[in-house]
């Protein structure tokens, strides 16, 4: 495991526009972080650079029933969209890509 050198908590996407900018002119490394569920070790800050924690950005913003489609942040878990879905007759089964169990 190589740990980030610095974890910063964006609550929106404005934040999130004028880290990511910071980064960019420092040139330092950016590891986003939703919920924990890649198994890819996307994570892994190999290279040093800031962890962008996104789990406080869960909100759940657009629900189309027509289409089933749902706009949702980047911190909305499976647990917390099937909250949000109960009563809709719609739900997000896990097994689906990007699902976790958080």
């Amino acid at each position: 495991c190589a740990p980030p050198d610095a974890v910063v908590w964006p609550q929106a996407v404005g934040q999130v526009q004028e880290l990511a900018a910071l980064c960019y002119r420092c040139r330092v490394p950016m590891v986003p972080f939703g919920t924990g569920t890649g198994l890819e070790g996307g994570v892994n800050a190999v290279q040093g650079g800031v962890c962008f924690n996104l789990s406080h950005m869960d909100a759940i913003t657009e629900l189309s029933l027509e289409d089933f489609s749902v706009t949702v942040e980047p911190g909305v878990t499976r647990k917390a969209l099937n909250s949000h879905l109960r009563g809709t007759g719609l739900w997000f089964p896990v097994g689906t890509v990007g699902t976790g169990e958080q």
